[in-house]
């Protein structure tokens, strides 16, 4: 039989998803041991107990200081920012995916603007959004959207342009407005797209998100992050990196979750 029919099992799938992780984590290990037999008091790849007490120390024992736990308090700073970004991201790009998708004079207008605000490299807008907007949580959203939205545009635009025109036909001979058409025709139809490209946007978002938080911000998983590379923590600079990893993996899989749950069907065409 050729390698290209052969499938693991679900068991071989879950062993095979988790050799590359295990590999790394036993590098880290075996890297660690032998910098830190050279140097007891290297700090570039600490002991794997060195992290566990670095993750107890910000997770579990408040701050002398504020009486905070540290990485709580930084993972609800963080989170407010991106969700209150993303679902304005959404919406933006719902609303103007379809209208550029839709209309071909919307889309002469916009489709243009759209692509060459695409391209804009977001963090090199950041010390305008600084200067204009302030150093509070409005430049850090609005950094974000600016990030993820016109692309998330652009991409519903081409869902809505590659729907069967079949379809708006016989919903016109049917006596349906642009209005009805685009409720009840096309947006059925881009909402499991409108979640996929969320899903896409995550690590975008991500991004630009520790970029904001690591120039000017008071808390947030970036802010800690860079706060303490100062010291060469890398103790809690690894846990940290790894608790984002985990935040937006998390993030995509209940969004995948979403759609198949909302939208079926949206699964039908896929391989098994």
């Amino acid at each position: 039989m050729r390698l290209i029919n052969l499938k693991p099992s679900r068991t071989n799938q879950l062993i095979l998803a988790l050799l590359p992780f295990v590999a790394l984590l036993v590098a880290y290990a075996l890297g660690s041991a032998a910098r830190l037999a050279d140097n007891p008091a290297d700090k570039l790849l600490p002991a794997l107990t060195s992290l566990a007490d670095a993750v107890n120390r910000m997770a579990f024992v408040p701050d002398p200081r504020t009486g905070e736990y540290l990485l709580w308090s930084d993972t609800w700073a963080s989170l407010g920012r991106l969700f209150s970004a993303l679902g304005i991201s959404t919406l933006i790009a719902l609303v103007f995916g379809m209208i550029v998708g839709m209309f071909p004079y919307a889309r002469a207008l916009l489709a243009p603007f759209f692509a060459a605000v695409s391209m804009v490299p977001p963090l090199a807008l950041l010390p305008i959004l600084f200067i204009v907007m302030g150093l509070g949580e409005t430049s850090k959203i609005t950094l974000i959207v600016i990030g993820v939205a016109p692309i998330m545009i652009r991409d519903l635009a081409l869902k809505v342009m590659e729907l069967p025109r079949e379809q708006t036909v016989k919903a016109e001979t049917l006596g349906g407005n642009s209005w009805q058409i685009a409720i009840r025709v096309v947006l059925p139809q881009v909402l499991p797209r409108l979640i996929t490209c969320l899903r896409l946007q995550l690590g975008p978002a991500w991004l630009f998100l520790i970029a904001a938080e690591a120039i000017s911000a008071d808390s947030g998983l970036g802010y800690r992050i860079f706060l303490v590379r100062r010291y060469l923590s890398m103790d809690v600079i690894f846990p940290y990196v790894i608790w984002i990893t985990l935040l937006a993996v998390l993030a995509n899989v209940l969004l995948d979750l979403l759609r198949i749950r909302v939208f079926p069907w949206s699964d039908l065409g896929k391989a098994s």
